[in-house]
């Protein structure tokens, strides 16, 4: 497996809740989560969930053979079109969910960055501006939610200026 997540020293580790609900219906959340003693423990997902789409993933983490599994490894770093024309794909999926009132999670390693993405992409295509949608995803996981500022500018200047501008940079 490749590593998709890069380390940031002065960031906490995941929360201490699996996943957190950020609109009824759907969840955001990670592979692990920091027990009360600080250590890292394994988020799993059983059947809680009727579809789960996940950024990162772990051998026996789940979900369990009830939920659609949607997988989309994403680095936790500069995206490249493709991959931001992808997380829009994953937003319109959560969203066609909720729309029809399946239980959603979108998960990636902690629950800050990727996962953060692809949820607050969906609020912003449901009516919220960027900011409204980084703002609840920050009340709602953590105030480390989205804290990738690459991230956060996808969100504010638009996923599909963002993907143009992306293809434009002949380093990227």
């Amino acid at each position: 497996m490749r590593n998709t997540r890069t380390r940031d020293r002065d960031v906490p580790g995941p929360p201490p809740t699996a996943w957190d609900e950020i609109v009824p219906g759907l969840w955001m959340g990670g592979h692990y989560r920091t027990d009360p003693a600080g250590e890292l423990r394994p988020a799993v997902v059983a059947d809680e969930f009727d579809l789960v789409i996940s950024l990162f993933t772990r051998t026996g983490h789940g979900p369990g053979p009830r939920a659609e599994h949607v997988v989309a490894h994403m680095p936790d770093a500069g995206l490249t079109a493709a991959q931001l024309r992808t997380v829009q794909r994953l937003a319109r999926t959560a969203g066609f969910a909720l729309d029809t009132g399946l239980a959603t999670l979108v998960r990636c390693h902690s629950g800050y960055n990727r996962s953060g993405l692809v949820v607050a992409q969906c609020l912003v295509e449901r009516g919220m501006t960027p900011a409204e949608a980084i703002a609840l995803v920050r009340r709602r996981r953590s105030p480390w939610a989205l804290h990738n500022d690459t991230f956060t500018a996808y969100l504010t200047t638009g996923l599909d200026a963002a993907a143009q501008l992306v293809e434009l940079d002949p380093l990227g």
